[in-house]
């Protein structure tokens, strides 16, 4: 597994990683994680990646972060 990159942005740590064929984008946020893979035949250059790290793609991810941190407060909650 290559790391491609790892930033931070709008308070979510991302890594980008080149993986058997497939990118692997995973955001985190506390406990948190959504991994979503790209074929690397999807992707003409890296830099076209550069797609899902836009303000409207991680208000995306950030609105999933919130359900499943309620989700994980609920559960946890219940032990």
């Amino acid at each position: 597994m290559r790391v491609v990159k790892e930033f931070t942005k709008k308070d979510i740590r991302i890594s980008v990683f080149s993986w058997n064929g497939k990118y692997l984008l995973k955001y985190e946020q506390g406990m948190i994680e959504q991994t979503y893979k790209v074929s690397e035949m999807d992707i003409l250059e890296e830099d076209d990646l550069q797609v899902f790290f836009t303000e409207s793609f991680l208000d995306e991810i950030n609105k999933r972060f919130e359900e499943m941190h309620q989700s994980l407060r609920n559960q946890v909650e219940n032990i």
